[in-house]
């Protein structure tokens, strides 16, 4: 699995600049990353383009919360997600696995190692 071909769908620039600085320092993968601000962009993006996997934050211009990941599973139901939020809460986070998610990562306490993990766990299973 050398080249990992990555949907971020992220609204904060800053975020998005620190997912991809985080996956360019990566030394087992390369990764592909193509960035969207909106959940309906994303959507188009993931109809013209194969992705490996789809990183979503939940809290966007165009949607907010768990009805984000639900339309996102219903117009991508083969890609894995793994959700990324700023909202710390256990039940939350079960919440969004019983939806489909493969992964929850909260933005505060993402690390390149645990954003790397959970990219590869989530292609693998």
């Amino acid at each position: 699995m050398d080249n990992i071909k990555v949907l971020l769908v992220e609204d904060n620039p800053g975020d998005a600049r620190l997912i991809q600085e985080m996956l360019s320092s990566d030394d087992k993968h390369s990764y592909e990353l193509v960035h969207s601000k909106r959940l309906d962009d994303g959507i188009k993006m993931f109809i013209k383009e194969k992705f490996d996997i789809m990183l979503l934050d939940l809290g966007l211009p165009d949607s907010d919360g768990m009805n984000t990941l639900d339309i996102m599973r219903y117009n991508a139901p083969d890609i894995p997600i793994i959700v990324l939020t700023g909202f710390k809460d256990d039940i939350f986070e079960m919440g969004t696995v019983g939806r489909g998610a493969k992964d929850y990562l909260v933005k505060d306490d993402l690390n390149r190692k645990m954003l790397v993990d959970a990219i590869e766990n989530a292609i693998q299973n």
